[in-house]
């Protein structure tokens, strides 16, 4: 059996896929299961254990004639039984249609028409639980599980030996990841936590909890405010993993993740990290999933800077 998965969207939306790539694999664990995602988002995949392969295709590109046919042709020429989209846009549906596989599954709104088996969209939920809906369309019908990851060794060698180098082996740390990703910049959405801020969270800790590390995520969409965080608080360490599985890794062993709505949050909680997530206008409900490892705080206006650090403060010392 061939099983193909249109994912658009960041890392992030590829993690909370994860629960549906892994009861599809559990259902046919000898299927060849592909994934179809945009350029940004192939890294997410560096920890998943249940794909075969990685198709990539930037959904919100200015794509030309040209590149719809290349993707067509991929797909007609490996003669995929199932197709499973999270894509509603028309041209996605259409693509489907004309690429003959029998058996396509999609939410019952915006390309339906092109659509084999539909299941009704429900975005009053988790964004995973939402995502692994779609599995009803072939008679898969369980509930969501968590989500699980799958770290290569030699990432697990690399952050043993950052551990060391940053002096963090003989205990606990927290992790900050204080940036957000380029995409949601452009396009305006708030998800940046002040960096005057930040300090005062860091310094409270480092008053409180002087033998307790902190260590800043920079990431290559992070350097500006991680650098401004090293200049404001001195003393403070910073880890520049260069991949997901490295990321992971070092999110595994932390003792806290603090953290605004990013890709990093949903590694943090796929690790099973006590996690504190900051949000603006996005709605933790809808990202998070509930445990009681995972915390949000959601600003009382919708903008990131109305979080005071004293919010922050009072959710991890229990105030």
């Amino acid at each position: 059996m061939r099983i193909l998965a249109l994912v658009p969207g960041g890392i992030g939306d590829q993690i909370l896929f994860f629960p549906t790539l892994d009861d599809l694999r559990a259902t046919y664990p000898d299927a060849q299961i592909d994934v179809v995602v945009e350029p940004r988002a192939k890294a997410a995949y560096r920890i998943s254990k249940s794909v075969n392969d990685i198709i990539l295709f930037d959904f919100k590109g200015s794509n030309s004639l040209s590149d719809w046919s290349n993707l067509l042709g991929v797909l007609r020429d490996r003669e995929y039984d199932v197709a499973i989209s999270l894509g509603q846009r028309w041209g996605i549906g259409f693509l489907l249609w004309l690429s003959g596989i029998e058996t396509r599954v999609g939410y019952d709104s915006g390309a339906k028409t092109f659509f084999t088996r539909t299941v009704p969209l429900n975005q009053n939920q988790y964004a995973a639980a939402m995502y692994h809906d779609l599995l009803k369309g072939i008679g898969i019908d369980r509930p969501v599980s968590d989500i699980a990851i799958s770290v290569p060794a030699k990432d697990l060698e690399w952050s043993d030996a950052e551990r060391k180098r940053l002096g963090l082996q003989d205990g606990g740390y927290v992790l900050i990841h204080p940036g957000a990703s380029q995409l949601s910049q452009r396009k305006g959405i708030d998800k940046i936590y002040p960096a005057e801020n930040w300090k005062k969270i860091i310094q409270d800790f480092q008053q409180k909890q002087p033998d307790l590390p902190i260590v800043l995520i920079k990431g290559e969409e992070d350097a500006a405010i991680v650098a401004q965080l090293a200049a404001l608080c001195p003393g403070i360490k910073v880890t520049a993993p260069e991949n997901t599985g490295q990321l992971v890794a070092m999110v595994a062993g932390a003792s806290l993740m603090l953290c605004t709505d990013s890709a990093p949050m949903h590694i943090a909680i796929a690790a099973q990290t006590f996690t504190l997530a900051l949000f603006g206008a996005t709605d933790p409900e809808k990202l998070l999933p509930k445990s009681d490892r995972v915390t949000a705080i959601k600003s009382p206006t919708g903008k990131m800077a109305d979080i005071s650090p004293q919010m922050v403060l009072d959710r991890v010392w229990g105030g």
